[in-house]
């Protein structure tokens, strides 16, 4: 597809599809709207009478115009209301668009959202991103898979915007496809060694520098809770490092940790009927994400010097399966008791915050499908966030704000901690059912020890069971604007 930065007047504007964008409650038509209206014979007036048209956020219809016009169907977007309007709300806006348009077969669409509150740069960028993401259909493993998206040429009118805005729409959605597609691969087809090449596909695409770690450089580090989750399997962990540098100095650095975990049949505490066993293949959605951020970050070039870290493996069944009882040993030594081995991604990411702990960061954040108590908690649109840094806390809700991804700050509650104090070890891998997502928060700060750090548990927004807004079936890709955004501004 391609986008184009267009200021003239939509009145000038010949093609397929044109979109007018109004806000709720002001469907009045002055100005240009009313000449395109006396233009068309009236057919915006009918339009909005005929289906009570109000501009409510993110509602749509369509007109076919007369056959003698340069123009072939009007469509009108609600915005919502003007006072309510977010940077979100245009990107959804424009999904809304896309998906109206893929509807109606267009392959031009011309887009006049006439919004005035935010920079022409901002506007363009979201557009761009809400087309881009709303569009995408992952058709990787059909057999008779065709391209659906017939939509080949947007032009934002009345727009005074630099083609950089539409570039980085393109890059942004470019990341979050990226962790769409890996969430949404089968497990024989992503598994530690095909995660571990995507790394390597980006580190030679944008010139990132690339450390992996087998298994035995992983054992003379002393990583014993991930290989521990890792020693089930046939096919090896790998331990993933990207670092992404600027080309002068960087104003500062930054580490985002993903749980990759491939496939989770729970171990031997084995995810029985009704447990979504076979949606396992998400629990990477963290790596995913993480990697998502790279390509997008890497293509955007801040003055950030970023690190992307995945301890990757699957959690199996065999004869070399950990078993519950089984006492671990992290890497800064802690000593851990298994009380569920399906407890098993805060065991691998305890190993990766205190290899992260050390490279002398300013600040890191992990992010894991790791808790169901959190979808209870908050739903499946909603995030959670732990830290005990304010300051990072803020950082990253300003930046899911941008995004239009949702985080709810959850308490660390210092009291719960002992649920999880063990008899025979330093301490357990699972506390009580109540608080679970809390008292998994709380495991892994026990092995961050210098670097301020922020837990993200993401097991709820990262899948969607049916297309809603920009999001389709399947992996969302979420956190990947988050992430961006936080490493930007």
């Amino acid at each position: 597809m391609d986008f184009k930065v267009n200021s003239s007047s939509f009145l000038d504007w010949s093609g397929d599809i044109l979109a007018l964008g109004f806000f709720e409650e002001k469907t009045e038509l002055t100005g240009d709207l009313a000449s395109l209206n006396d233009k068309l014979d009236g057919v915006i007036t009918e339009l909005i009478e005929e289906n009570d048209f109000k501009g409510k956020a993110n509602s749509t219809v369509v007109a076919r115009v007369g056959a003698k016009n340069p123009i072939r169907k009007i469509m009108l977007v609600g915005l919502g209301k003007q006072e309510d309007c977010t940077s979100n709300g245009i990107r959804l806006a424009a999904g809304a668009i896309a998906r109206s348009t893929a509807k109606e077969n267009g392959k031009t669409l011309g887009i006049a959202l006439g919004i005035e509150d935010y920079e022409g740069d901002t506007v363009a960028q979201m557009i761009t991103e809400g087309v881009i993401l709303a569009l995408h259909k992952d058709n990787r493993f059909k057999s008779d898979a065709k391209d659906e998206v017939k939509l080949t040429n947007i032009d934002l009118l009345g727009l005074q915007a630099s083609d950089n805005a539409i570039t980085k729409g393109k890059q942004i959605s470019d990341g979050v496809i990226l962790a769409r597609e890996l969430v949404n691969s089968p497990p024989n087809d992503i598994n530690p060694i095909t995660l571990t090449k995507v790394a390597q596909d980006l580190a030679k695409e944008y010139n990132l520098e690339l450390k992996i770690l087998e298994k035995e450089e992983c054992e003379s580090l002393g990583m014993g809770a991930f290989l521990g989750v890792a020693q089930a399997s046939d096919i090896p962990p790998k331990f993933v490092h990207l670092t992404y540098k600027p080309q002068g100095t960087a104003k500062r650095k930054l580490a985002i940790i993903g749980k990759g975990l491939t496939f989770d049949s729970g171990g031997l505490n084995i995810k029985g009927a009704g447990s979504g066993i076979e949606t396992m293949k998400m629990d990477m959605g963290g790596a995913a994400a993480t990697f998502g951020a790279a390509k997008a970050i890497a293509q955007l070039k801040p003055d950030v010097e970023v690190h992307f870290i995945s301890a990757i493996t699957e959690n199996m069944i065999s004869g070399k399966a950990m078993h519950p009882g089984d006492i671990l040993t992290a890497s800064n030594g802690k000593t851990i008791e298994v009380n569920n081995t399906d407890a098993e991604g805060r065991l691998t990411l305890a190993d990766a915050l205190v290899y992260t702990d050390k490279l002398g960061v300013d600040a890191m954040v992990d992010l894991a499908t790791l808790t169901g108590a959190c979808i209870v908690a908050l739903g499946n649109d909603i995030a959670g966030l732990w830290t005990r840094d304010d300051k990072l806390a803020q950082d990253l809700q300003v930046a899911s704000e941008g995004a239009g991804e949702k985080f709810w700050q959850m308490p660390m509650e210092t009291d719960y901690f002992d649920i999880m104090k063990s008899a025979i070890a330093d301490i357990k891998n699972t506390g009580s059912r109540a608080g679970g997502s809390i008292t998994a928060a709380l495991f892994l700060e026990q092995f961050v020890e210098n670097t301020p750090w922020v837990h993200l548990d993401v097991a709820g927004p990262v899948w969607a069971e049916k297309p809603n807004n920009i999001n389709n079936e399947g992996g969302t890709g979420f956190a990947v604007r988050t992430l961006v955004n936080w490493v930007s501004q």
